[in-house]
């Protein structure tokens, strides 16, 4: 993956796979895409424009959180 990710999130130590689940970056764009989700606004859109909207906001939120974690 291209961009920093933060490692996974519950890593087991008796994985052999390189995937051990998701990444931090992952757990939070899913936090940020309940917040966003919980919009009244967002709630009863089915708009593919909202929906796109709202996962790339997720992962710039993301993107910022991790920048900030790593300052």
């Amino acid at each position: 993956m291209s961009k920093e990710t933060g490692g996974p999130v519950m890593p087991s130590e008796y994985s052999l796979e390189e995937n051990q689940g998701i990444t931090l970056r992952d757990y939070f764009a899913a936090k940020a895409m309940q917040g966003f989700a919980a919009s009244p606004s967002m709630i009863d859109s089915n708009d593919s424009r909202a929906i796109s909207y709202v996962a790339d906001a997720s992962y710039a939120m993301a993107d910022a959180m991790l920048a900030a974690r790593n300052a």
